[in-house]
């Protein structure tokens, strides 16, 4: 991502005309000329970072030399960072006529600093003599731990090369979730090896038709390593007690008088369902969960719990309570959505909150017995909402979410009466029932994906809507270079 106005290459810079996004928690000029980027060396703690780091400069146009007199240079140290940061992603960046200096105490953080310094470089300079970074130092760390995505790929199928550029921009934008939804009433994309008949039978449906598809456990593996590399977690969601057409369909015993429900190809939602007392429940739910969790790199399991319309409160606490407690035998903690605040949960269960239309006297029992919160309110954060009523993409039952809808909120007001302590963090959620291809996919993502960045990065009284407008607008000709179609919202003056 890179800036398309003018830098100054003397005297201090207007930190507002800065275009990083999300925006850090300490930017200070310095006087003095800014730093040419044309050609840089990359000094690093080890090899595989400073791959990482070239990978950043490269796609701004910055090439790597190890003989360039201009030195990028990245250094481990604990005293970097905002004063008082307690996170360990936090970060200080210093550029100056000596060079780049980044430094951190984790390697993650190193990372973020370099993609701070990558939307520094002026987009269409890199590779000549303008290409000027100005004299600044950038302290910074994140709010919240938990910053992510939510994609379906289950209306529609998204494969592992789609899934690698969704990693690339989630990282770009210092996230580091991706929560993947593998299940669903259409389709069965994930490869569970006890139960190999769930791909066999529903993996080739999907909304609307065509040949939809699933990730193998190796595709899934290596999906794992390509974002743990880039310091991006995958959550995989197996939805249950609802959400179950497609596992229905595949293994008739788990419905009633054991004959399959037929494929499912439509949109709607809250009609199918599991039964808890049927013998073939459980040991389905342990084998599929169980599975997945072994398959899992990282400390979460998405369980999903939602819009489960036609079951006792009862049975469906007997659901959350199963599901994850096999989850936590895995070694992994279970993550639900917000329904699942109606089950018994253990203290660091994780609800993701999504329907501000209801109660919120649940949730707020729910952070009293120990529930942390990722906060994904449709109507900001669901980035399947149309734009507009004339966008041509998207659904609107939450109302349509332009860019600014989905940077004006603040985590900690959700949910009325909600302890800020217990919020984890914020996701942004895409489904896919319209997009078929990776362009409407990004189009829908870009630029609403940055302004919820910043809502889960950047400190609320730092947030400022005229800035934001402003920085977002230089990111256009980056994510063009980078071939990531974006929604030029009139919201912003490209």
């Amino acid at each position: 991502m890179s800036l398309s106005a003018d830098v100054p290459g003397r005297g201090p810079v207007d930190p507002s005309r800065l275009p990083i996004v999300p925006w850090p928690s300490v930017v200070e000029p310095l006087d003095g000329p800014g730093v040419p980027l044309a050609i840089v060396r990359v000094d690093a703690p080890d090899a595989r970072l400073a791959a990482l780091a070239a990978e950043q400069l490269a796609a701004a146009g910055v090439r790597v030399d190890d003989g360039a007199p201009v030195g990028v240079t990245l250094r481990l140290d604990p005293a970097s960072g905002p004063p008082g940061a307690a996170s360990t992603e936090r970060y200080t960046l210093r550029v100056s006529a000596d060079g780049v200096v980044a430094t951190a105490p984790e390697r993650v953080g190193l990372l973020h600093a370099v993609r701070a310094l990558r939307q520094l470089v002026p987009a269409g300079a890199a590779g000549a003599a303008g290409a000027v970074v100005p004299a600044v130092v950038v302290h910074d760390a994140p709010r919240y731990p938990w910053r992510g995505l939510s994609l379906d790929v289950v209306r529609h199928f998204f494969g592992p090369q789609d899934l690698r550029a969704v990693v690339d921009l989630v990282g770009a934008l210092r996230l580091r979730v991706l929560h993947l939804h593998l299940t669903d009433d259409q389709g069965w994309r994930i490869e569970v090896p006890s139960r190999p008949e769930l791909t066999e039978r529903s993996s080739g449906t999907q909304v609307g038709g065509g040949r939809g598809g699933f990730l193998t456990v190796e595709e899934l593996r290596a999906l794992q390593a390509y974002a743990a590399e880039r310091f991006v977690t995958i959550v995989p969601e197996v939805d249950q007690p609802g959400h179950v057409n497609a596992a229905t369909h595949a293994i008739g015993e788990l419905v009633p008088g054991g004959r399959p429900t037929d494929p499912y190809e439509g949109i709607e939602v809250g009609f199918s369902r599991l039964w808890f007392d049927n013998p073939a429940t459980e040991p389905f739910l342990r084998d599929v969960l169980g599975d997945v969790a072994r398959m899992t790199d990282g400390p979460y399991v998405h369980v999903g719990g939602d819009e489960v319309l036609t079951m006792d409160p009862a049975e469906y606490a007997r659901f959350v309570e199963l599901a994850c407690r096999v989850v936590r035998e895995a070694g992994r903690t279970p993550v639900l959505w917000q329904e699942g605040a109606h089950g018994p949960l253990e203290p660091g269960t994780v609800l993701q909150y999504w329907d501000p239309r209801g109660d919120g006297a649940p949730f707020v029992a729910a952070a009293a017995a120990g529930a942390r919160f990722v906060m994904s309110p449709a109507d900001r954060a669901y980035l399947d909402m149309k734009y507009t009523p004339e966008h041509p993409l998207g659904l609107d039952w939450a109302g349509c979410v332009e860019l600014r809808d989905s940077y004006d909120w603040e985590p900690t007001q959700v949910v009325p009466g909600l302890p800020p302590e217990a919020v984890e963090g914020v996701s942004a959620a895409v489904w896919t029932e319209t997009l078929t291809t990776r362009d409407e996919l990004f189009s829908m993502l870009l630029p609403r994906l940055a302004a919820v960045a910043e809502v889960a990065w950047t400190d609320a009284p730092r947030k400022d809507w005229t800035s934001f407008r402003r920085r977002v607008a230089a990111q256009g000709a980056a994510w063009r270079a980078a071939g990531w179609a974006f929604h030029p919202t009139p919201q912003v003056d490209w």
